[in-house]
């Protein structure tokens, strides 16, 4: 990097009003966290390495810590709700079966983070505190956001830890294979009729994110069912959260089901960014993890308006990999079925190449799919 290049960069973060450093961690509360665990382990590949829990002094959560690359999941589960904070995990799966509490993001410096964020708006749920341990410093802070989810905001920078003080490096719970996705690409999240604009201003202002995307009416719609999606991102586009919000139509909308088995607003799904997709799926399959289904129609017409892509059509329809191009280039991206017994929580692999979008051409495709699920479950 150039002394002029670096110069820009430290100059556009002293400009941005809220900087973060990325992702660092999304956080389920679950009814089992030990077999979370292992299956993340064995399904996606995912490396323990951390726990947190009776053995070393957690006496209500016991929690454990999954790693892909940057990606990080925290599963934890309550197993006996003696304060505020369990007695609140215990009530979150009851109310919303497993699901996730938390999108914690990095920052430089949390203690300003908090501030501007209260004083722009947002609503404090934890004050910025120091947690320590042999290995260092942590400051955390937490602010909220749609439904009962939470922003917990990570200053780890002085930080050398598996996760967090509190915590003990752990041993992974199968052998880990080769590495399926690398990072956290964008976290969805569901809110009421009428909200979404409301949660977009919400991070416009309270954390300075700005709109990068938006899907209304036809772009986003099937003969049943249709909804609206505008994405916020950070400036350095490493932090995207995509809003939905259900619109008008025939029949009950894939946001509407989410709502309604979930009891509320909160995270619909997590996109993981992988370099290689067909590997990705192959092992995933063979693991057992279920995706949505695409009729072989799809794949008669999708070199005439996609192009040519890295991988064969062939092979596309074989995994019933969706691909999606732009001005910028294409993405080839596949989704999970909800991975719990609810219709609620699931994840979308991704590949980029280039584009920056959300695989628009797709949407139409894919909510046949959720259609077809749905009216299996007998809610469309």
């Amino acid at each position: 990097m150039t002394q002029t290049t670096d110069h820009t960069l430290h100059t556009a973060r002293q400009a941005d009003p809220f900087p973060v450093k990325g992702m660092d961690a999304v956080v389920f509360a679950v009814g089992n966290a030990k077999q979370a665990a292992h299956y993340y382990s064995v399904a996606f590949g995912m490396k323990l390495v951390a726990y947190s829990g009776p053995e070393n002094g957690s006496r209500e959560t016991a929690s454990y810590v999954l790693e892909s690359g940057s990606a990080r999941f925290v599963f934890t589960t309550v197993i006996k709700a003696a304060s505020e904070r369990g007695r609140f995990l215990a009530a979150h799966v009851a109310e919303h079966g497993d699901g996730v509490v938390d999108l914690a993001i990095e920052v430089p410096d949390a203690r300003a983070a908090y501030a501007y964020a209260l004083e722009h708006g947002a609503t404090g749920l934890q004050e910025p505190q120091e947690i320590k341990d042999e290995h260092g410093t942590v400051v955390l802070a937490s602010i909220a956001t749609y439904g009962k989810t939470r922003h917990t905001l990570v200053e780890r920078a002085d930080y050398s830890g598996p996760y967090l003080p509190g915590f003990v490096a752990a041993e992974p719970i199968v052998e880990p294979g080769p590495r399926r996705f690398q990072a956290i690409d964008h976290c969805v999240g569901n809110v009421e009729l009428g909200k979404m604009d409301e949660w977009v201003s919400f991070y416009n202002n309270v954390m300075g994110f700005t709109n990068m995307k938006e899907f209304v009416g036809d772009d986003i719609a099937t003969e049943y069912s249709a909804l609206m999606s505008k994405v916020v991102a950070d400036g350095t586009r490493k932090v995207k959260f995509p809003l939905n919000e259900p619109a008008i139509a025939k029949k009950k909308s894939q946001i509407d089901e989410y709502l309604e088995f979930y009891n509320g607003p909160g995270v619909q799904h997590i996109a993981l960014a992988t370099n290689d997709i067909v590997a990705t799926v192959r092992a995933m399959r063979a693991a057992g993890v279920q995706f949505l289904d695409t009729p072989d129609a799809y794949y008669d017409t999708l070199g005439e308006w996609a192009g040519e892509t890295r991988v064969p059509v062939e092979t596309l329809r074989e995994l019933k990999i969706l691909v999606d191009r732009d001005e910028d280039g294409y993405l080839l991206q596949i989704f999970t079925k909800p991975v719990q017994d609810r219709p609620t929580v699931f994840f979308e692999m991704i590949e980029r190449h280039g584009s920056m979008g959300f695989g628009k051409g797709n949407f139409k495709a894919l909510f046949e799919a959720i259609e077809r699920e749905q009216e299996k479950r007998g809610n469309l």
